[in-house]
């Protein structure tokens, strides 16, 4: 593969696919490595020929971080750091030291303040109240309120953390990302779990929205230093992940446009100033004909390659941004185009809808799909190895799994 040399160089933080998928839309745009920094030698990341990846098993400590970006920014004195971070407590630790790293540096984010609010679940609803933005029926609950307390929507309902950074932090015998609950007596025995492993910040008890996977939603936006939505990017997700670690994690996504959901997400970021990228996870209730926010994640998605795969390259964004001070109308996107991290057949075996099947199958045959893992040039035999290992474990995983 053929590289050039730029003012900058990417400097990204994590293991998933996330990250290769940061490196590889920096490389269809500039033709450069991206340097990439995890906690293990494993992900679509390692062996990759468009990244130099290095492990480094304390990069998640502030300690960790603060040295690794030290020496890495005296490694590329000459050249603008642009820090990409591909989980909640990576950009957490680019955000709370952005003023203080060294001056050829860049951090894309939010404050430290700011994210810490947002990254909190309640927080992000009484946003969503102050500017008309959809969210399902849900009750904040902290510890300190016992089990007196009354429920103002029928089971089955949805438990999960305020914010994942301390839940994670954490662990417990069952620990999942979201729990389903179907009683008060499970609800109240969950609670209680939680709480004993050691977590200590709210948790967030809400409707359960009906419908499968096909009602979700993701939207990818970017805001320009100025506060000013440049981009959005709406994902219809087909299918998600359904082990217990990986519940909610995209799968499958053909890209829809709708205005009015958009004009939603786009006044909200825009009110409280936002900066850099933001990603919502959204679901469509057939009850009321309303689209429901979850949460807003103040970075790009896990599966962001569905933005770049529909003509909105995300390291453009922040490049232009950033280093030549060039900014963009609002655009969005309104092309379909197919994302995918599983096999075709998984694919076609889970999603139930047959009309949705037919616009994944026109987008195959016009060569609008993508996984972003696999790149030509970039599948020497190890890593090809490995991807080929995990991309046909999901076979297995959606058998034992998925209901």
């Amino acid at each position: 593969m053929e590289f050039k040399e730029k003012e900058f160089v990417p400097f990204i933080l994590g293991g998933d696919i996330n990250t290769y998928s940061v490196a590889r839309a920096f490389y269809e745009e500039y033709q450069i490595k991206s340097y990439v920094f995890g906690k293990y030698p494993t992900g679509p990341s390692y062996g990759s020929r468009i990244t130099e990846y290095t492990p480094v098993k304390d990069i998640e400590t502030d300690a960790g971080f603060i040295r690794t970006i030290n020496e890495f920014s005296k490694r590329f004195k000459n050249k603008k750091i642009i820090i990409f971070g591909c989980s909640d407590g990576y950009i957490a630790l680019a955000s709370k030291y952005k003023g203080k790293l060294p001056s050829n540096c860049i951090v894309p984010y939010i404050d430290y303040d700011l994210m810490s609010r947002l990254q909190k679940k309640d927080i992000f609803y009484d946003l969503c109240e102050k500017n008309n933005v959809d969210y399902p029926d849900t009750i904040v609950y902290t510890k300190d309120m016992g089990m007196d307390f009354a429920m103002n929507f029928p089971y089955p309902v949805i438990l999960k953390s305020s914010e994942s950074i301390t839940y994670w932090e954490h662990p417990f015998e069952g620990q999942d990302k979201v729990f389903f609950i179907n009683n008060r007596q499970e609800l109240e025995a969950t609670i209680t779990k939680i709480y004993d492993a050691g977590y200590q910040n709210p948790l967030i008890i809400q409707d359960k929205i009906p419908g499968n996977d096909e009602y979700m939603y993701v939207l990818t936006s970017y805001s320009n230093q100025e506060g000013k939505v440049e981009m959005m990017c709406l994902g219809h997700v087909l299918l998600e992940e359904h082990t217990p670690k990986g519940l909610g994690n995209h799968a499958t996504i053909i890209t829809e446009y709708h205005e009015g959901l958009m004009k939603q997400a786009k006044t909200l970021l825009e009110d409280m100033h936002y900066v850099g990228f933001s990603n919502f996870d959204i679901k469509y209730d057939r009850r009321d004909n309303k689209y429901k926010f979850f949460e807003i994640n103040t970075r790009q998605g896990r599966s962001n390659f569905y933005v770049t795969g529909s003509g909105f390259n995300i390291a453009k964004y922040v490049v232009d941004d950033y280093i030549y001070g060039k900014k963009h109308e609002f655009k969005a996107a309104k092309e379909p185009h197919l994302w995918l991290v599983i096999p075709k057949g998984v694919a076609f075996k889970y999603v139930k809808s047959e009309d949705t099947k037919k616009k994944m199958r026109k987008l195959i045959k016009e060569g609008k799909v993508v996984n972003p893992v696999f790149f030509k040039g970039d599948l020497p035999i190890g890593r090809l190895y490995r991807l080929l290992r995990t991309h046909f474990s999901h076979y297995i995983k959606y058998k034992k799994y998925y209901s």
